[in-house]
């Protein structure tokens, strides 16, 4: 059966594939409303719509804006028109409009009743284009075209708001049909033909004008040479609009129904805000009477992103959005141009149910990220037939991504109606074919040519020439490259040969085989002559620029070294980054090679070693690769793969960049060589992949043979490689069992060092005995050779092949070996004990391993040993001494150690005190000292304890002195100290007293530390000698106390007596009163006070007391003397007077009366001598003496 039988409909009937808004002849509008197709979502607009639009005939409402939006080919354009259709109710072929939708919603009457209730009031709707209509570019150019369409509704001349005010103007008066018979009759022309050039009728127009509305002959002048603009406010166009509705029913409404407003508004903010406010206006003041209905592209989001506070704004002023997508495109032309008559569904169902596993194997897309797909079942397959769905899916995309790169004119519709048209016309072509054929994709092509540019439709023309006239290329050649055009954009379907053959297909029976070998043929006719790219295993479309600038990129030369450098930084940089491979716990150092060229610094260790293209194939022979790998080298051979081609097409593409001035080429070359850059780096991508892959599928050579290596991916198969290389290079690797990691590993190895650590019964036993026993071999036969070993050495020769230990390891082996006392460790020449806390940092710095030796223990002669554990049984009183030879060293640096903290503490003692035998204390410290200075010599050491035996031994006897002096004596010491320091006032009070002489001589004598041979025996003796001398003491302080307490006495009976015979009583005994206290307060002093000296002070205070006290007194007693009156004289202010005035002299009474100690009478005549000579002396310079 042909395909052209097989349809219901006539498949060349004629069918508009775009829709305008503008075009309304009879026989379109009929043909559009009878077979309009209301899809589900439709259906659920039509509610959300005439839902919102019934309601404002209930209630009054501001929300009158309506936006319809939706991608290119969603059908908003043709939803506009249709409910313009239907609110103006127009009949159509003798029915009203609303009538043809009554079956379309035969199964929904609900929303039928919703359209119905609308087309029941009077409406008027205003359906235009918006970008097509507009006027002015200016601010204001959506109200202009809102003014325009308005006046154009009315009858008038929008187009000119000068003429269609007038003709407004002319109309409120009544007399339009007036104005227009005069001004016919005066210009022989009709006003509706003419007004649109009105500026060349002024004469006559003046004349109607004149002749019609009464104006004189200069007022008619002034209106038609007047200067009046063509704007209008938006304020003054609502005003108009509502003037207008009010003078219609209540129910009336008048819509404006603009389509691509979203594209006409675009990014520029004026026009967004002036419709904003035309919206805002009509709903505020009209409240409901006047809606607005637009339309905007899907992409009208992105200015919302840009502008959002702008267009969130406006958006509210549209608050009924009704969003349309073109999902629902197949619906629309299975229904209009693919329904099928009952005989077609038979023979299809048949051939479907013959073919269902043929076409489920024919449509399997490779690397699709689309959902695209062949047939579901035998209904989908009748019901597509003879396109298959994906094609519905993948053409949306194609118009699509014409439009969005700029390779078609404004006019390409690229949603459901251009692609009616689209697939009617390649039915069309399919109608003499059978019902085995398939619509390749190719054939689309034809129904977008025409509208494409001209640069994209010559290549194609040119390649239809050329496979015309046999020049090189074939009839397949130009559909293949129609092809690639096509989804040149679409990302989704990659453009590879499987993809190439299925989308070609053309019958349900398609030998793939045999048409992937002519598509492969094709596809490599046209890389030659540069008709199409290739990237990886992908094609692409060229245009002639393209087609040049490809043929100027594939002349550039690269060398063969610079795509093996790319190479290796693909493979080391990104792929296997690291230069060490960890093998249990220990990283090992590998060099990296690629081909000849070697990758990073020198490791000297392993290599690993990858094989490209680019090595001659001599060199990756079985025989050769395997003689290669026998030692320290492991090889790779990558597999066929692209990863060369593909870097060096980017490598060309970079080089061709940098040779061009770019920014002085013209923009459309600029275009393509950045999209060359991309393409590059696309190229670089996939050749990563690639390389990855040619990994993956590689041979692998190592330890002399060919290797089955294990891994899914390019890292583990290279991991693996290394894993088996590291165990057959470090063949000694396991001879370390135990290991020592984490975070305690430093604290283990230094208990491992100390022989803290858990031990074998015997070093033969230990966990890395073999691994000791290697090392110890390499110590001992450096040793007998001369030849120092440095930790440095230790190092590079135990992590080098074929050890390979990690440093840890080697520290593990070495502390062993150290802790059975086979190896000694010295930095700088000096040996480093087990227990240093520099020890690990001496083994691992690398400032410090150059200086730190590894020698073979030489151990202490066992007699000496035993020498030195019998004198410190006997120095220590210990029996408890280690006899090995590091135990007994820890146990002499520990004890001494300990002595020496001990003497320096007691050093301490004799800092503010005078205590004897400092010298000896000084002594053991200096003594200690000597001994410790050996702690890194053990031979050294116990040869310095056998050396200072004997100092010891006099040491520790004079220290047991020293011990027992501050255990027992140190308290009586410091008393005496203290006592004979409290007595040093009265010192010489003491010495006039033998009994007290002798005995501070004696204390002073024992406290003296200065001597030689300090005898500790004598301090015993303080307590007597302090007692006695502290008794002698306190009876001076006894009778001098009393001595004192009888002169107070006294001083008070003179001052009493004094008082009682005073004439004013009351003062005298005031003054009376104040010395008793001060006496009282002197007595206090006497009681407390212990240093003979100081009563000297206060007996002159008692004196001084007293003699103030009764000199007041005696002031009291003292008759008053009356002035005298002196005789008036003839002595002249200048005169001096004669009389002499008289000169007393005061002495404290104890510069005359001297402390003395008087036992007979001639003492007594020797004292009074010496107070008249005083007294003597003192009077020559005075005329009296008074003694206080």
């Amino acid at each position: 059966m042909r395909i052209k039988e097989m349809f219901k409909d006539d498949i060349n009937r004629n069918i508009n594939g775009v829709i305008k808004v503008d075009e309304k002849t009879n026989v379109t509008l009929s043909q559009e409303v009878r077979e309009y197709v209301i899809t589900k979502e439709l259906k659920k607009h039509f509610v959300t719509f005439f839902d919102a639009f019934d309601e404002s005939f209930d209630q009054p409402t501001a929300d009158i804006g309506v936006w319809i939006s939706g991608f290119f080919g969603s059908g908003k354009s043709h939803f506009l028109k249709m409910l313009s259709y239907i609110l103006q109710n127009k009949e159509i072929d003798g029915h009203p409009t609303v009538e043809y939708f009554r079956d379309k919603f035969e199964g929904d009457p609900l929303t039928f009743e919703l359209i119905e209730k609308a087309t029941k009031s009077k409406a008027e709707t205003i359906l235009f284009n918006i970008d097509v209509e507009s006027v002015t570019t200016n601010a204001d150019a959506v109200v202009r075209v809102f003014a325009k369409m308005f006046y154009n509704h009315l009858g008038f001349y929008g187009e000119n708001l000068k003429v269609a005010r007038l003709e407004r103007f002319i109309d409120k008066k009544g007399k339009t049909e007036e104005f227009r018979r005069v001004f016919e009759e005066k210009s022989g022309e009709s006003w509706l033909e003419s007004r649109d050039s009105f500026d060349f009728y002024e004469d006559e127009v003046e004349e109607t004008l004149q002749e019609v509305l009464g104006m004189s002959e200069k007022a008619a002048g002034n209106w038609f040479n007047g200067e009046e603009t063509d704007e209008i406010s938006i304020d003054r166009l609502v005003d108009e609009i509502k003037d207008y509705v009010d003078t219609k029913p209540a129910d009336f409404r008048l819509l404006f129904m603009a389509d691509e407003v979203g594209q006409y508004v675009g990014t520029d903010n004026h026009k967004l805000l002036n419709l904003q406010s035309i919206v805002e206006e009509l709903g505020s003041r009209c409240q409901g009477k006047v809606w607005v209905v637009c339309t905007g592209q899907e992409a009208i989001d992105e200015i919302i992103k840009v502008r959002n506070d702008e267009f969130s704004k406006i958006q509210a002023r549209f608050s009924i959005r009704l969003s349309l997508s073109s999902s629902s495109v197949d619906e629309v032309i299975q229904k209009r141009i693919l329904r099928k008559t009952d005989q077609a569904k038979e023979i299809l169902g048949n051939v479907y149910d013959d073919n269902d596993s043929v076409m489920r194997n024919l449509f399997s897309f490779s690397g699709s990220t689309l959902d695209i797909k062949g047939f579901r079942g035998q209904e989908e397959f009748i019901q597509d037939f003879p396109f298959v769905p994906y094609q519905f899916t993948l053409m949306q995309n194609v118009f699509a991504q014409i439009r969005k790169h700029g390779n078609a004119g404004k006019h390409l519709s690229g949603g459901e109606r251009s692609m009616l048209s689209g697939f009617q016309e390649v039915a069309q072509k399919l109608e003499s074919r059978d019902e085995r054929t398939l619509a390749p994709f190719q054939m689309f092509y034809d129904t977008v040519q025409t509208f494409l540019d001209s640069s994209i439709r010559q290549v194609i023309d040119r390649a239809q020439r050329a496979a015309d006239n046999h020049e090189g290329l074939e009839q397949v050649d130009v559909d293949v490259l129609k092809l690639l055009y096509l989804i040149r954009y679409i990302d989704d379907v990659p453009a590879n040969i499987d993809n190439i053959v299925i989308l070609m297909a053309d019958n349900i029976n398609l030998d793939k085989i045999d048409a992937k070998k002519k598509i492969s043929e094709s596809l490599n006719r046209l890389l030659s002559q540069n008709k199409i790219g290739r990237t990886g295993d992908t094609y692409n479309f060229l245009t002639d620029e393209e087609q040049d600038i490809q043929r100027e990129i594939s002349n550039i030369v690269v060398d063969n070294s610079e795509i093996v450098v790319e190479i290796s930084k693909r493979i080391f940089d990104d792929i296997y980054p690291s230069n060490k491979y960890r093998y249990g716990k220990n990283d090992y150092s590998f060099d990296r090679w690629v081909d000849d060229l070697r990758v990073g610094q020198v490791q000297n260790g392993m290599s690993l070693r990858i094989l490209t293209v680019a090595t001659d194939e001599t060199d990756k022979s079985e025989l050769k690769l395997t003689a290669n790998s026998s030692g320290h080298d492991s090889y790779v051979v990558l597999a066929d793969s692209p990863y060369y081609d593909l870097l060096q097409q980017a490598m060309k593409i970079h080089k061709y960049v940098k040779q061009r001035n770019i920014s002085q080429l013209p923009q459309t070359q600029q275009n393509i060589i950045r999209g060359q850059q991309e393409q590059a780096s696309q190229y670089e991508k996939e050749a990563t992949s690639a390389l990855q892959e040619a990994i993956v599928s590689g041979t692998f050579y190592a330890a002399g043979e060919r290797i089955s290596v294990q891994g899914n991916d390019a890292k583990s198969k290279l991991d693996n490689v290394l894993n088996y290389l590291v165990s057959t290079v470090y063949s000694k690797l396991e001879q370390v069992h135990k290991h020592y990691d984490g975070k305690t590993a430093d604290a283990n190895l230094r208990d491992l060092f100390q022989g803290k650590s858990e031990r074998a019964v015997s070093f033969e036993y230990e966990d890395n005995y073999d691994a000791a026993k290697e090392m110890d071999d390499y110590l001992e036969r450096q040793l007998r050779q001369n030849i120092l070993v440095t930790m440095s050495d230790l190092q590079k020769r135990f992590t080098a092949i074929p050890y390979g230990w990690s440093l840890n390891d080697i520290l593990a082996v070495l502390g062993l070996l150290v802790s059975y006392q086979k190896v000694t460790i010295k930095n700088s020449g000096n040996v480093v004990q087990p227990n240093d806390p520099r020890l690990l940092d001496v083994l691992r710095l690398r400032s410090e391993i150059g200086k730190t030796e590894i020698c073979k223990r030489i151990n202490a002669d066992p007699a000496t040993i035993k020498e030195v554990v019998e004198f410190l049984r006997d120095y220590f009183d210990e029996m408890d001494i280690p006899n090995d030879e590091d135990g007994l060293a820890a146990f002499i640096i520990k004890r001494f150690q300990d002595q020496q903290n001990q003497y320096k503490l007691l050093l301490n003692e004799f800092k503010d005190h005078r205590y004897p035998n400092k010298g000896a204390v000084l002594d053991a410290v200096h003594l200690t000292g000597e001994i410790l200075t050996q702690y890194k010599d053990n031979i050294a050491l116990f040869n310095k304890v056998i050396e200072k035996e004997d100092a010891l031994y006099d040491s520790q006897e004079e220290l047991s002195k020293v011990d027992n002096f501050f255990e027992n004596q140190v308290s009586i010491f410091n008393s005496a100290s203290r006592l004979v320091s409290s007595l040093t006032p009265d010192r010489n009070a003491l010495t006039d007293i033998p009994e007290a002489k002798e005995d501070l001589k004696q204390i002073q004598k024992i406290l003296n530390v200065d001597v030689k041979n300090y005898n500790y025996n004598e301090i015993p003796k303080l307590n007597s000698l302090m007692s006695n001398l502290e008794n002698i003491h306190d009876r001076l302080l006894d009778e001098k106390r009393e001595e004192l307490i009888e002169i107070i006495q006294a001083c008070l009976g003179e001052i009493h007596s004094k008082m009682e015979d005073s004439k004013d009583y009351d003062l005298a005994k005031g003054i009376s009163n104040r010395a008793d206290q001060q006496y009282d307060k002197l007595k206090e002093d006497l009681r407390n006070t212990r240093v003979l000296a100081y009563f000297a002070a206060i007996e002159n205070q008692i004196i001084d007391n007293k003699d103030r006290a009764i000199k007041e007194l005696d002031q009291l007693n003292r008759p008053v003397q009356k002035p005298e009156v002196k005789p008036k004289s003839n002595v002249g202010p200048q005169q001096k007077s004669n009389v002499k005035s008289k000169k007393i002299r005061s002495v404290e009474r104890r510069l005359v009366f001297n402390q003395a100690s008087i036992k007979d009478e001639n003492d007594i005549r020797n004292y009074l001598e010496q107070v008249r000579d005083k007294l003597e002396t003192l009077l020559k310079d005075s005329d009296e003496v008074e003694i206080r």
